[in-house]
């Protein structure tokens, strides 16, 4: 059975609410450590360093200036509520494998410097809501498919090296983690049930005449 508009509404307010008091969260760290010295990218993603392993959980809420936590916050806010809303019960294992999948994939792979920020997240989510849309084909997938796809389809390019300083790899394992798990989780959410209209059932009704 279809969701009533006010609860739609109070999905869609939620899921904001979720995914800027996550970004609100990033914020805290980085003026905390602007504000005193704190250092924090030495906790960042060091490919192969046994020592580092801990940066894959840390790496995502750290970032290396205000400038690039403010390049992070908008994506992340649109992003992770596009995938709050339209997939509820399939976020609760994308989100969680995107983070750790991507940090993962950057200890293994990447070049040797940390690695920090959120945008291997913004990539993940931007390519699990773009994928799992085009895979669904319901109304609300494709529509925020088509969404993310408008807003931020021109991130895809920093899958590729550019420059010395942007860690691409994290771009590109997000986006990666993000397309496998869309295929995977693809049914896990229910589609919508499309509304039926008063003159369709006495269609019906006059075909069985």
């Amino acid at each position: 059975m279809s969701q009533s508009p006010d609860k739609e509404l109070h999905r869609l307010r939620r899921s904001f609410v979720i995914a800027v008091s996550f970004a609100s969260i990033l914020w805290v760290i980085a003026l905390l450590d602007s504000i005193f010295s704190l250092g924090l990218v030495r906790h960042g993603v060091l490919p192969r360093s046994l020592d580092n392993l801990g940066g894959i959980l840390w790496a995502p809420l750290i970032h290396g200036s205000l400038s690039h936590i403010f390049a992070n916050t908008a994506p992340l806010i649109v992003l992770g509520t596009a995938l709050l809303y339209g997939y509820p019960k399939s976020s609760k294992i994308a989100f969680p494998a995107i983070y750790i999948g991507t940090g993962v994939g950057v200890w293994l792979f990447a070049r040797s410097a940390y690695h920090i920020g959120a945008s291997g997240l913004n990539f993940g989510i931007l390519a699990f809501v773009f994928t799992i849309g085009v895979l669904r084909w319901d109304k609300r997938a494709i529509t925020l498919s088509l969404i993310v796809f408008f807003l931020y389809g021109g991130m895809i390019w920093g899958v590729l090296p550019s420059a010395p300083g942007v860690s691409f790899e994290s771009h590109l394992f997000g986006a990666i983690t993000g397309v496998l798990l869309a295929v995977l989780l693809r049914n896990h959410d229910p589609a919508p049930t499309r509304k039926r209209y008063s003159w369709e059932g006495e269609e019906e009704e006059t075909g069985n005449d």
